[in-house]
């Protein structure tokens, strides 16, 4: 089969590698790609979604994978499809999950899945009545797509209010602050759970948790994601069926009652509040970096997983989970996040310890080719991915991992899954 990658970053790069490993994939495109996807397969500079059905069409696609929110929100998968073509993703409708906060919260509200109590508006003054009702800290989110940035989690009124005026003026995110809904803070624990989904059936991947925060200790900005590991143990069994029970299934199902039915991979952001599972988001893609960590926990054929969900025909499916760990650590450049950096060579040390051979890899993201060269070109870097036997095992591997790597400027967290490894 010749499978189409749309996207650039480490998420499409890890599941190119996933990929890579079928025999059944004769031929990998990515578009655009980065300077490293081309290793894999081929990469392909169109990016008029129009222009690329008649790629796909003219080189026999057998099967288009989209990575990133903004081509779903656009409406791509609707394109394809259109023209005969097999994708995988939400069509633009049901993208709506991610693309608004505002649908979101009122479809969470409507079929009674539990979330944190909200108001949405585009009135100042109507958000900062709201806000004097709550105790902080008060989340204030943006409606439209904000490359993972748009929530701000405000310590005091005064603040919550600023976030709201400067959203709603536009001077914070544009248009996609024009509306915003303002909800309560919810204390306990977040997991990052992913459902590959076909509009009825969907498989559930093992429970992740990311650090979105840039420093050590959760402190500093919110980023795109600084590192995950899966599967985390905070979670159980009971947990994942109450998941299951009132969170995804009422969720396909909702999502069909509105002529919507849900393809793809649904990422459900949840909060665990004295164990009880609360919807903080929904995102229509795999996570990034959860992604580069979850493609090699996954021994059966990821593409076949993809392309079933693809073909509406997951029910029968068997899907087979590794009995290990993954942890990634994303590095990233020397500005990241308040603006961009000047591009750096990286060096990467000749792999000799076995476990880094055996147990190891990079997922690449921000990165240029250029006369053989490698060149860190800003934003998150790529992301060192380690496997082991347990999580300590894994994180150490991956931390060995990072060490291999050099370029002028490099960050990363040292203190990836620290919550799972607190406490022993």
């Amino acid at each position: 089969m010749n499978v189409m990658i749309i996207g650039s970053g480490a998420r499409e790069y890890s599941i190119g590698l996933a990929l890579k490993k079928d025999l059944k994939v004769s031929k990998l495109y990515f578009a655009p790609g980065n300077g490293k996807s081309s290793a894999l397969g081929e990469n392909v500079s169109i990016d008029d979604y129009d222009s690329l059905a008649d790629f796909a069409h003219e080189n026999k696609i057998d099967l288009t994978i989209v990575g990133p929110e903004a081509p779903l929100v656009d409406g791509i998968v609707d394109i394809f499809k259109k023209r005969g073509l097999i994708i995988f993703g939400p069509s633009k409708d049901a993208a709506r999950l991610e693309g608004s906060k505002v649908f979101m919260k009122n479809f969470l509200k409507k079929y009674e899945i539990p979330t944190a109590s909200y108001i949405q508006t585009n009135s100042y003054d109507e958000a900062a009545e709201f806000i004097d009702a709550l105790n902080p800290p008060v989340v204030v989110k943006a409606d439209g797509l904000c490359g993972g940035k748009g929530v701000i989690i405000a310590q005091t009124v005064e603040e919550a209010k600023k976030a709201a005026k400067e959203m709603l003026s536009g001077e914070s995110f544009g248009d996609a602050g024009k509306a915003i809904v303002v909800e309560e803070y919810l204390e306990g624990y977040e997991l990052s759970l992913f459902a590959v989904c076909d509009g009825e059936n969907y498989k559930l991947l093992p429970a992740a948790q990311d650090h979105k925060r840039l420093l050590d200790g959760d402190k500093g900005p919110n980023t795109g994601g600084m590192g995950a590991y899966a599967p985390t143990p905070l979670i159980d069994d009971k947990l994942y069926e109450k998941i299951e029970k009132q969170i995804i299934k009422p969720t396909l199902k909702g999502m069909k009652k509105e002529n919507m039915p849900y393809e793809g991979v649904l990422f459900i952001g949840i909060m665990v509040v004295d164990g009880e599972p609360k919807v903080l988001e929904y995102n229509v893609r795999f996570g990034d970096p959860e992604c580069e960590i979850l493609m090699p926990l996954i021994k059966s054929s990821v593409l076949d997983l993809f392309y079933k969900a693809a073909t509406k025909d997951l029910g029968d499916l068997k899907i087979e989970i590794l009995k290990s760990y993954a942890v990634g650590v994303v590095m990233a450049s020397e500005n990241y996040p308040y603006k961009s950096s000047t591009p750096s060579q990286i060096i990467i040390d000749e792999v000799l310890l076995n476990e880094l051979k055996d147990r190891a890899h990079i997922s690449y993201a921000g990165v240029s080719e250029e006369d053989g060269k490698l060149f860190a070109t800003g934003g998150r870097v790529l992301v060192c991915v380690g496997l082991g036997d347990s999580i300590k095992e894994a994180r150490d591997v991956a931390y060995l991992m990072c060490g291999q790597v050099h370029f002028a400027g490099k960050k990363y967290r040292s203190d990836i899954a620290y919550q799972a490894l607190k406490n022993g």
